[in-house]
């Protein structure tokens, strides 16, 4: 540990912490992370907050994604705030604009929506010890003890690299672009894509639709949504006795975390009953031999994320629906030109191609100590300390962060545990008048390392399949231990891992210091 004391010369002011003042706190994004944040930052005493918002309103991915059939894979009852839990939730698993509803009635009701600067999103961060010199995209410059990145993981779409995809005549859009002026009814519908979104929309839509046209690369394991539509005497029961919202929370928080996040670490008994569950959902949904052929996937279930859903199989099954599995050559004015030569007639042509996992907060840039630029540090292999922090970037901390747990888990739970991680470092700065905090060199290559190590053991990695999960490096970007292992260290912070700098000045000395 290093800890050194005097004054601060230079950058833009003292350390609030040796001041005795609140530290200025800038938190990127309004999405589930940031409102998170910021209620969770004034319990804690923080107060001088400010959220920037590119858009016009809070939700993050529930606002970003407007599609048909959109709902969460994880029970609504746990995809929930630990303070913000309600009886009014209308299915065990929340379908999209309820859960943007929630969001936004959680903003307001704490005092979120007030401190948010919408239209504004963030260009550029700059450390200029021991403050970050925030731009905005008008050209604002705002100065900052700590800046909170909660951008979330996928936010930025892809597009597919596909020849002549500016060519096609009809309607074209991303799914998280969606075009709700677009008609649907009677037309020729083509999607790209055979993910969770894919399978949303394919069963939502394919019903009122001329032809479903699913062009898949990959076929995707699935296993039944347990929908269920919750009474209005349930709701009644949850909300005369507030207690049992915190039992449920908790019986589906153990669940899905000793169930899915075990499976996925290297659980094969749990792996093996999540098999034969999509295996067995797969043969009684699709009669087709052929047709059940082209749809089994020839990797482990759980290797990419896995799917929940109950209606995709039965509107790829539908008359006017068809699976092509050659491969798209071109995109042409008309349609989908594939690989066998059949041009396949398009009216509207859906993009479910995904987003670019490794963005997290780029393209805003983001220049640490000595000029070292983040984009280029990752170099399309983004990691963190603890997904939290980054060595060389002082007083900058991430929610959702690289290397973080995502698989089948409430991300707001894991949220609210990185954002109290966050709060010890504060409190640690303002009990020993620190001017910043950051991960040593040494540290971040450790836990990293032992990542690494421990990456071929998880179903990600031994399944047999690629998904998004790998980035440039060529491994799964995820936390490959028990997601309760994670969670735990959230709230037992091991301070020798990082540099406590109270003197600017030796700071400088202090990079290499492992």
């Amino acid at each position: 540990m290093n800890v050194h004391t005097g004054d601060i010369p230079g950058g833009q002011g003292a350390s609030w912490a040796k001041a005795g003042t609140q530290p200025s706190i800038a938190i990127i994004g309004a999405g589930m992370s940031g409102i998170a944040a910021v209620v969770k930052l004034r319990k804690a005493g923080y107060t001088n907050l400010t959220v920037y918002e590119k858009t016009d309103k809070v939700g993050g991915t529930w606002r970003e994604n407007q599609y048909p059939g959109l709902s969460c894979d994880v029970p609504s009852r746990w995809y929930s705030f630990s303070f913000a839990l309600t009886p009014d939730w209308t299915h065990r698993f929340s379908y999209g604009p309820e859960i943007q509803a929630y969001m936004e009635k959680t903003a307001t009701d704490f005092g979120v929506t007030e401190i948010v600067k919408f239209n504004t999103p963030v260009t550029d961060l700059t450390y200029e010890a021991p403050q970050w010199r925030l731009t905005t995209g008008d050209g604002d410059v705002v100065h900052y003890d700590l800046v909170i990145s909660a951008t979330g993981v996928l936010h930025k779409p892809v597009l597919p690299n596909i020849e002549g995809i500016e060519t096609f005549a009809g309607d074209k859009f991303h799914t998280a672009r969606w075009d709700h002026s677009v008609p649907l009814e009677g037309r020729n519908v083509g999607i790209i894509g055979t993910g969770s979104t894919a399978a949303q929309i394919v069963g939502a839509i394919t019903h009122k639709v001329g032809t479903m046209n699913v062009f898949q690369r990959t076929p995707q394991w699935m296993i039944p949504l347990p929908q269920k539509e919750y009474s209005s005497f349930w709701k009644g029961l949850l909300r005369r006795f507030p207690v049992l919202q915190k039992v449920i929370y908790n019986f589906y928080r153990n669940t899905m975390v000793k169930n899915f996040g075990a499976a996925t670490t290297g659980d094969q008994d749990k792996l093996k009953d999540i098999q034969e569950a999509c295996t067995k959902h797969l043969e009684e949904a699709v009669a087709d031999p052929a047709l059940r052929a082209r749809l089994t996937p020839d990797y482990q279930a759980a290797c990419k994320r896995l799917i929940f859903c109950s209606d995709f199989y039965p509107a790829i099954t539908s008359d006017n629906a068809n699976l092509i599995t050659d491969g798209i050559k071109r995109i042409v004015p008309e349609g989908i030109e594939t690989e066998d030569g059949q041009v396949h007639k398009l009216d509207v042509l859906v993009l479910a191609t995904g987003f670019d996992a490794a963005a997290f907060i780029l393209p805003t840039k983001v220049t640490g100590e000595n000029g070292r630029d983040l984009g280029a540090a990752w170099d399309g292999s983004p990691r963190a300390h603890r997904a939290v922090g980054v060595p060389g970037f002082p007083n900058f901390w991430m929610l959702e962060g690289p290397t973080g747990p995502v698989g089948n888990l409430s991300l707001i739970t894991v949220s609210e545990h990185q954002i109290d991680y966050i709060i010890a470092m504060l409190d640690k700065m303002r009990g020993e008048g620190l001017a910043a905090i950051a991960p040593k060199q040494a540290s971040f290559e450790a836990y990293n390392a032992a990542m690494h190590e421990r990456v071929p053991s998880t179903v990600w990695a031994s399944g047999g399949c690629s998904s998004w999960y790998f980035d440039k490096s060529g491994v799964p970007n995820l936390y490959p231990f028990p997601p309760e292992q994670y969670l735990a260290d959230m709230h037992d912070p091991d301070f020798s891992e990082y540099r406590l700098i109270a003197n600017i000045s030796d700071a400088d000395e202090l990079q290499g210091v492992a």
